[in-house]
């Protein structure tokens, strides 16, 4: 089977690189299966899990925001964090969803709301990927 480099990387580190078959990302145009020969492109990312195929395989990393460009024989994330199922805080990722919760429940200015509005996708998406 076909494969092609996936590099997933932050700010801090370059969070993932391996030779994968397939990726599934959430892109602000919807969902999107990103296989080898893919057209390039470069697209802006959700706060969403990112499934990675691998022989016959799946692992799933939880990518909060950023860019996917795809290249003829490489895709590249660009994530502001990307965390592998392995190194996510359960309880943690709990107590950020209900604080974000009393956030989006408390009278705030319209940024406060927003800000609580992300912190709750980004505790979601922990939970989602830590949970499969």
């Amino acid at each position: 089977m076909s494969s092609f480099l996936l590099e997933i990387v932050t700010p801090e580190r370059k969070a993932y690189a391996e030779d994968v078959n397939m990726i599934i990302v959430k892109g602000s145009e919807g969902e999107m299966g990103i296989l080898p020969n893919h057209i390039p492109m470069v697209t802006p990312l959700k706060i969403a899990p990112v499934t990675i195929k691998k022989d016959r395989s799946e692992e799933v990393i939880a990518v909060n925001g950023g860019f996917l460009e795809i290249r003829k024989d490489k895709v590249v994330i660009l994530a502001e964090s990307a965390e592998l199922p392995g190194d996510i805080d359960l309880t943690r990722a709990e107590a950020a969803k209900q604080r974000a919760e009393q956030r989006l429940n408390g009278k705030r200015d319209e940024f406060d709301q927003l800000r609580a509005e992300l912190a709750l996708q980004r505790a979601l998406n922990r939970i989602s990927v830590k949970s499969r």
